[in-house]
């Protein structure tokens, strides 16, 4: 036994086999599908070499819209709970986050990016991580309104049918009444969390009375709240829009309100860590739903790997804000 082998040793292996298991995943269900499906990849690659470079350059002007919205929501929270940093900042440590999502093994390396640039700044990494957790939540909320709403016109075509219109109406109506309960009665959160309490009291029950205070931060300001949702519903349809442009660009005709139910469910579907982000199953998932409005399949997977390919380029300008920052000395951060 290797008695130099420390927890943190062990924990660095234990996540590389994991992300070696989702890559085998990941490339067990692409070739699953290529084999299934009997898709040509020589097709595929045709159809993305004729993409118009018109077309494309609108997809990544709408991504980059995109990300400036997402940051506007994550300023305006922080700002919500008294942590003053300037939009700029937010926008460079956006990016940054979005070039770790796609380039480090799991997608929470964004979101850690995230908290530790605005920790200094909020004096505390557990409200910082609460900020983030909630623009998540936010983010949510508008994917699943967006998807619920595409679901209304999809379902009059017959696509979606009942069941799924069911699921994603009940599962936005679930989702808004945890957020009502939440903010209306934001004790719940000591009351679910009191089991941990016995891990470390005093630990345990600051962190639950800081959450606690970005709740109440929060339910204080109602106009925020509203903001902040609708940003989160304006993020998903320009998503849409990226798609739809990134369809356009491939010659591919698809009907925005498919692709309003689509774009959605394939990042639920993605949020599962199953995959090295999502790869294998977004290309099950886009080929499942456009085969049924006519879609093929070489045209479905070229839509998805090519906007994957697109977001993949896009986040490079996130390796470039790194490299230009300054390496100033960072605050002490409580907690």
């Amino acid at each position: 036994m290797n008695t130099s082998d420390s927890p943190a040793d062990r924990g660095q292996r234990r996540s590389i086999l994991f992300w070696l298991l989702k890559l085998g995943i990941s490339i067990l269900l692409l070739v699953f599908l290529f084999r299934q499906q009997e898709i040509n990849v020589g097709d595929v690659l045709s159809r993305i070499r004729s993409a118009s470079v018109g077309w494309v350059l609108v997809a990544l002007l709408l991504y980059l819209g995109m990300v400036i919205i997402s940051t506007w929501r994550w300023h305006l929270l922080l700002r919500v709970q008294q942590i003053h940093v300037r939009f700029w900042a937010l926008f460079r440590s956006f990016l940054i986050a979005i070039f770790a999502n796609n380039f480090l093994p799991s997608n929470i390396g964004g979101d850690v990016l995230r908290i530790r640039d605005t920790a200094p700044a909020a004096q505390s990494k557990t409200l910082a991580t609460a900020v983030v957790l909630f623009d998540r939540w936010f983010g949510l909320l508008g994917l699943v309104t967006v998807a619920a709403a595409g679901s209304l016109a999809a379902e009059l075509t017959g696509i979606l049918g009942r069941v799924g219109l069911i699921l994603l109406w009940t599962g936005l109506a679930g989702a808004l009444i945890a957020s009502f309960i939440l903010l209306r009665f934001p004790g719940v959160i000591a009351r679910v969390a009191r089991p941990l309490q016995r891990i470390h009291v005093e630990w345990v029950g600051k962190r639950i009375a800081q959450l606690t205070a970005v709740v109440q931060r929060l339910r204080g300001r109602p106009e925020a709240l509203v903001t902040a949702f609708l940003n989160a519903i304006l993020v998903q349809t320009s998503l849409v829009f990226f798609y739809l442009a990134v369809a356009a660009a491939l010659h591919l005709t698809i009907p925005m309100v498919h692709l309003a139910v689509l774009i959605p469910l394939s990042f639920l579907v993605q949020m599962f860590p199953l995959s090295v982000n999502g790869h294998g199953i977004r290309e099950w998932t886009f080929t499942a739903y456009l085969s049924q409005v006519g879609v093929s399949s070489d045209s479905a997977v070229a839509l998805s790997g090519f906007a994957a390919v697109l977001v993949i380029l896009f986040s490079l300008s996130g390796a470039a804000a790194y490299l230009s920052r300054r390496n100033l000395p960072t605050p002490a951060t409580a907690d």
